[in-house]
Parts: structure tokens; sequence; C-alpha cells
């Protein structure tokens, strides 16, 4: 590293600052830090790499998946000894890296399960040495194909996803292991870096095991980047060996046979000083600060917004002293305030901060008065035939021994009040509703004092007990009202048909109804039908008129263009079991297997909202049109003999006139009734359970909260909010500094740009689907072999390899001053003499 870098060295332990202390805080920050992923198949000796940059064992060894949860391991220039400590084990250091092996196997464990589970949840591990350089690098989990143990079978697909998560940020850049014993053009940790860096600007690779190869085969030139190049180059390293590793062989003196076998192999000679574990280390160290230094200015970026975001909430916290009586006033003033702001938002939908993606209090408040309460009125009619027994039964009764010469009022004062006592349990329940829905607008309100729990918890108990008051007060009312009009029976209101009318609209008839020439509207509304369009299967929306003889639409609400009207004779209402969409629906049919409407044997029908559909099915149910499971009573056989209980026994027509006169004027006087309640019954409510409730918590809440402050201490702040606090301060420093730091580097440093793109189509692309694993059958050293052979001895002997690629452009020579490793120009000798093997067979 050249001194002209000192400014970025310091960068990398300020990005690893950050890296811990945006994974400790609670705040919402998303930034891609700069690091190195470390990817390659199982056993392509990515975590001896990793050990030989600490110069210590410290990793988990074993067959198969060893690496099952991500490592984050930073390392730390340090001139104080050698030691780690793990992010989940604050203040703790360890100085045996036995133990490190341990807690990341206990901590795997814990995460993941002891039989080969995997976790895409990091494990942070910084080590501080002398020997080291600074850098940030991710130990991922290798490539497997065959779930073991009790893994999933998808375990491919989740160990990609899982590196997916890291490679593809254009902040990360890709160490790429690979074997120099297996064919390299078959790569999986090449496959997934062509994959998400396809133009091969962050993928650094490297060559394992080049003394594993077979006599008279070597990597030459694949190190110097002619064959199967990378944008970035190939740098090669040897590890040790089982054997070693068994033998505990000493990391430091590994390198060093390392250092020796790169000098005295002849293909490699030349390129000794460009290769081995020492090299690598100072090349990602130089390309982890050169990446920083390319993505500084969107990393600024980030950061400056993010401390825009917490500066606010921050300067709140200067100088804070949780004891101070001052600020506890301000605070509980504060959240009282922002509790009756949220509620006035909430009820009458006015300021910033209107939900969009539900109704809110008030919408929700204003649907139960003039949608469900309506239908609740609806549901309190009775059976036109009982309500004429009934009636005809109190005439009856009042005229006792003597014959009556005039419809008796007081039949219709009786009949009438045992109908307005019905409107009792709609009130009820519209107040129950109502106060069910305040109360779900205090609690969305109180959750602005989360942060003091004590103070939400009395806050809530103050206004509720003030709500259970209202909604008393409230019901009191609603029977004071029906108290009011059972007192007095206004026969004299303008909208009140009289006795006259009442006689000459039934003198034609027994029953209203029956007089086509009048029929009264029951219901009027918008509706969709859904296979009455211009194509079968579409849908159209129609203004709907249902009357008590017919159930017509039209194009529009102006009611000029009739589309066409059904009798309701025969037709009955049956539930749609297919949805559409997120409407509700129902369909009307013709009972007797009729065609309802041209070849249609029914229409189907849809509304916004269910509410609305319950609405529609109770017009119709009054209208006569009845569920599809309704059965009918049968007509009553003739009675033969006088019944005191059946009040038509006997009746002559003169008692049945009198009958339909006292219906005529109950119906007239309760639409009356309807309609007073309709408008007076929610005024009521608003007045006592909303806007009591309101005024109440602007004027006398703040006065209850001191009372009650002065035998419990309702502003202790939650151990959580502390906590948070403290993490806020702890990252908006980390930001600050940062952005100083960054502004300072900008300044002060100077880097040199990636070497030139290079043709990288000799990586297959990675399948899409998760094909069966290859047969690992192939010699060691096969590609290697190929390239230095005839193109046609190499697909005799590897009739399974990749086909070989053009040959590429060579790039041209690199300075020996930059920071990528050079490729050199100088051809090597096409005759490798033999270089004796080192015992021991395999390797991690």
């Amino acid at each position: 590293m050249s001194a002209g870098n000192s400014g970025m060295e310091s960068l990398i332990p300020l990005v690893n600052k950050l890296q811990d202390a945006f994974a400790i805080s609670g705040a919402s920050i998303e930034i891609d830090l700069p690091q190195i992923a470390v990817v390659g198949g199982q056993s392509a000796g990515k975590s001896s790499v990793l050990e030989n940059f600490v110069g210590k064992d410290f990793l988990p060894r074993g067959s198969g998946i060893v690496t099952r949860r991500p490592l984050v391991l930073q390392l730390m220039t340090s001139r104080g000894g050698e030691w780690a400590e793990f992010l989940h084990c604050k203040g703790k250091k360890f100085t045996d890296f036995d133990l490190v092996r341990k807690e990341i196997e206990d901590e795997t464990d814990r995460m993941t399960g002891s039989n080969k589970g995997i976790s895409s949840v990091p494990i942070n591990l910084r080590v501080f040495s002398p020997n080291v350089l600074n850098l940030t690098l991710v130990d991922l989990p290798g490539m497997t194909k065959v779930p073991v143990g009790d893994q999933p079978a998808d375990i491919e697909a989740q160990i990609k996803g899982m590196i997916s998560q890291f490679v593809s940020k254009d902040n990360c850049l890709i160490l790429a292991v690979s074997p120099a014993n297996t064919d390299l053009a078959n790569s999986d940790a090449l496959k997934i870096a062509k994959e998400f860096d396809p133009q091969g600007a962050r993928t650094i690779g490297v060559i394992t095991k080049l003394d594993l190869m077979d006599e008279g085969t070597d990597a030459k030139a694949i190190l110097e980047n002619k064959l199967l190049p990378l944008r970035r180059g190939y740098i090669g390293i040897v590890n040790r060996s089982q054997k070693d590793i068994a033998g505990n062989k000493d990391i430091t003196a590994a390198m060093a046979a390392e250092r020796r076998f790169f000098l005295g192999h002849s293909a490699y000679r030349h390129m000794a000083e460009r290769m081995g574990t020492g090299y690598l280390q100072k090349v990602l160290n130089q390309q982890l600060t050169n990446h920083i230094k390319n993505t500084l200015p969107h990393l600024r970026n980030k950061l400056q917004k993010q401390a825009k975001e917490m500066e606010k909430e921050v300067l709140q916290y200067k100088d804070y002293d949780p004891t101070d009586p001052a600020r506890k006033t301000k605070a509980m003033l504060r959240m009282v305030q922002n509790f009756i702001d949220t509620f006035n938002q909430l009820i009458e939908g006015i300021g910033a901060g209107l939900l969009q993606k539900e109704l809110s209090g008030g919408a929700k408040i204003n649907t139960i008065f003039y949608h469900t309460f309506p239908i609740e009125l609806t549901k309190v009619g009775v059976d036109e035939r009982t309500l004429r027994k009934e009636i005809a039964l109190v005439i009856r009764n009042i005229h006792a021994v003597r014959t009556g010469l005039f419809t008796p009022d007081q039949a219709f004062e009786e009949v009438v009040k045992s109908q307005i006592r019905k409107i009792e349990s709609p009130a009820m329940k519209c107040v129950e509703m109502v106060g069910a829905e305040v109360i779900n607008v205090l609690c969305k309100c109180s959750e602005v004092m989360n942060a003091y729990p004590m103070l939400r918890e009395e806050t809530d108990r103050i206004v509720m007990e003030n709500l259970k008051d209202q909604e008393g007060r409230t019901k009191d009312m609603m029977d004071l009202y029906i108290e009011v009009q059972l007192g007095y029976i206004n026969t004299n209101h303008p909208d009140f048909i009289g006795f006259a009318k009442a006689a000459k609209k039934g003198a034609d008839g027994v029953s209203i109804p029956q007089n086509k020439s009048q029929y009264q509207v029951i219901k009027k509304g918008n509706l969709t039908m859904h296979n009455l369009s211009f194509m079968r299967g579409g849908s159209k929306e129609f203004w709907f008129v249902l009357t008590t003889d017919t159930f017509s639409w039209f194009k529009d609400d102006e009611e000029a263009d009739k589309k066409h009207s059904l009798a309701l004779e025969n037709l009955k209402v049956r539930t749609v079991d297919k949805m559409f969409g997120s409407r509700a629906g129902f369909a009307i049919y013709n009972s007797a297997q009729r065609n309802i409407y041209k070849d249609f044997r029914q229409i189907e029908l849809s509304c916004d909202f269910p509410d609305e559909v319950d609405s529609w099915k109770q017009a119709l149910l009054r209208a006569g049109v009845f569920p599809e499971n309704h059965v009918e009573k049968p007509p009553e056989p003739p009675m033969t003999e006088f019944n005191s209980t059946d009040p038509f026994s006997n009746m002559d027509k003169d008692v049945e006139q009198k009958v339909e006169v006292i219906r005529n004027l109950v119906d007239s006087y309760m639409r009356i009734i309807n309609k007073w309640a309709t408008s007076q019954i929610p005024k009521t409510i608003v007045h006592f359970m909303v806007n009591g409730v309101k005024d109440f918590i602007k004027n006398d809440v703040l006065a209850k909260l001191y009372e009650s402050e002065r035998n419990m201490n309702l502003m202790e702040e939650a151990p959580e909010e502390a906590e948070r606090r403290h993490n806020m301060v702890k990252t908006y420093n980390s930001v600050t500094e940062a952005l100083k730091l960054i502004s300072e580097i900008n300044m002060k440093t100077q880097t040199t740009n990636i070497p030139p793109p290079v043709d990288n189509s000799w990586i297959p692309e990675e399948e899409a689907s998760n094909g069966p694993p290859q047969a690992p059958n192939r010699r060691p050293g096969a590609a290697t072999a190929a390239a230095q052979r005839p193109m046609s001895m190499h697909h005799r002997q590897n009739p399974r390899s990749a086909p070989a690629p053009p040959q590429p452009h060579r790039p041209p020579p690199t300075p020996a001053a930059a920071p990528a490793p050079p490729v050199p120009n100088r051809p090597g000798s096409n005759r490798v003499p033999p270089v004796p093997r080192r015992p021991g067979a395999s390797q991690r």
C-alpha cells in the first residue's frame, strides 16, 4: 500500500465500526457497506485462505458443509497483541483461538441446530493482530447439490439465495475461490460471480491446491490471465494439506513452504512475487480500499440522508438527563399533545399522516351511522301476516261486546307503540359499535406514549373511564328517546298520512301491494352485473330500483334509460360461491327453473362492501324475494269453528278494512320514526361519545395525569427506549464521523481504475433449475493440461468438459505500480519439468 493511500487505510476500520453500530442499533439504516464475500464450492479451500490471513487455526473443520452461517470477519491491524472479539459477546476477548472455533460452532448450532441446517443470520468476528492488514471479508457456505442430514431438499437453492444476498450488492467484491485440480470452466464460484457481476468489475479469482495437480501439468496460463481470463485476474496460493493440519503444522511455516513452492517451480518462478497468501492479502486490502474510494459518492449520499433523518431526534437527546423534573414535564406535555392531535386526525380526518391503506376511525363511525344502522332498522320488521293478526286482535278487543262503527285510533296507538319499542335494540347496538371503534382509535393514539409505559397505561385508564361514562349517558338518552316517542303519538305530523287518506288508500282492497297502479320504492343504488354485459363474462355497472312489484335497472341514476324490469314473482336470492375480485356479491334467479332474462338462468350482482350486499338482501326480503333455502309456511286450513286466538276467525269485511287502514297508518308513522332515528341517534352518539371524549382529552386528561404523577412515577422510561436512544446516538455519531472522514479522504487520496473488460464468455451461465450433481470423476489438472495440448486431444481425453473458448484478446501490460496483479506478457516455457509433490493427498 502506497503512502498516498494512508487516508484510505483509516476508512476500513471505520467501515467495520459502522457495520457493528448498524447491526446493534434499532434504527432503520439501509446502507450497503463495502466488503469482500468469499464464495466457492465445498472443500475449495475458502476457510484455509482466511486462516492463512489470520495466521491461526480458528475455523470449524469437518466433512460436507461446515460453514453454515455467514461469518463476517473483520481483520484489524493492532500492535497490542493478538485477540478476537464476537459482536454477540460484548466486552469478551478471546486470546485462545481454539475457543474462537468452539464459539463459532456453538453459535452456529444455536441458530441452525446440530444437523447441517443453515441460516442467513451472520456471525460477526473481529480479529486484532500485528500480522494482518485491515480487511473485511464474509465467509459464505460452500455450494452443494446433495442435501445431507435434516437439510431440506432445496438446500442448493437456499445456499444460492443466501450468497446472492451479499454478492448482488454493488458494494461487495467477490473473491471467487476455485481449486486447480478441477475443471475451472465449471467452477461454482465463477458461475455465481458471472451471474451477479457479468462485467467482472467486482470479481477477483483465487486458485488453490496448485501443489495437488498432476505431474507435468500447471496453471501457468491461467495465472497469467491468458487462458480463461478474468478482468481482475487470478492469484495462486498453496494451503496446508490435511496431513499438515492433522499434524498441527504452524501456519507461518506453511506460508514459508508456500513461498518456496512458487520460487522452486519453473512454471511459477517468474511470477512468484505476485503469488501466495501474503500477496493476496495485500491485493485484497488495496482492492477493498480502492473499491471503497469508488463507492464513496454513493455511500456519502446515503450517510448524509440518514444523518438528516436522525438529526432531529438526536438533538432531543443532547444533554439528556432522565431524572430532570423539567424534562419530564415537557415530555408529558408533548406526549399528551401528540395524543390529542392523533385523535383529531383519526376522527376528523384533518392534518398530516392520513391513512391510505384502511378506513380511519371517523370514516368507520360514519359507515356505522349511515350504512350499518339503517340495515339494522330494516331487520326489526315483522311478518306481515303476524302484524295484521295483531291489529285485528286489538280492534276486536277494543270493540268488545259492541260493534264498532269507526276505526279506533286507540288500536293504532297500541300497535305503533309496539313497533317503536323495537327500535331500542338497533339503537343500543349502534352505541356499542361506535364505542368499540372509539376504543380502537384511543389505543392507536396512545401508541405515541410507548416510550413511557406507565404514562400510557394511566392515560388509557383515565380516557376509558370517561368513555364508559359517556357510553352510559348515551344509552340513557336512547331510553329517554324511546320513552318520549311512546309518550306522545303525533298524528298531526306533516308527513303522516292521516285517517282519511289511509281509508281511501285501502278502500279498493285488503292488501295495498295488490293495487298495481300504486307501488312503493324500497331501495335504489348501483350494482355491478357480471354476466349481462356486451360480452358474457364481462361486467358493467347499472342503477337498480327495487319496488314492491319489480326489480329494474337503468343506465344511470337519472332513470331515463331503462334496460330491463323483472317481476318479483318466483324470484329468489342465492349466495354466489365465486368471488368478484375483492367485491361481495349475490345472484337473483327464478325458482320455477325458467330463464330470468334472455338465455340467462340467473343474474350475478356485486357491491363494493359486504354490508351493502346485506342491505340489498334485506330490501329484497321486505319485497318478498326470499333466500334460496327459505321454506314458506303451508297455507293454513280454513277455520270451521270459532278460535278466540285468531282474530281472522269469522272476521267480516268491515273489520278487514279497518285492519288495512291501521296497517297503512302504522307504516306511515314508522317511516317518520325511522327517519327521525337515522338522524337523531347518530347526532346524539357523536355529541356524547365523540365530541364529549374529545373535549375531555383536550381539557381534563393532563390535569388528571398531574394528579396521578404525585402518587406514581408515570414518566419512568422503558428500558427498551433507553437502549434505543443510546443506540440512536451511537449510530448518529458513527455516521457523522464517517462523513467527516470521507470528506478528508476524498480530497487527499488518488486511486487507479480497474483493468479493462475481458471476454468471460467461457464461464457457463448458471442453470435456472437445480440439476443433478455432476459426477466428480475428472482427473486432477485436466483443465490446465488441456490448455497445453491440442484442442482435439482435449476433447478425446475429457469428453464431458466444457468446450475451450476461442483465444481471447490479451490485455496490455499493466504498470508495476497498478493495484491489480499485473498480467505478464513474457511467454513461459511450453515444457514444464515435473515438480515433486509434497505429502498429503487431500486438503480443506
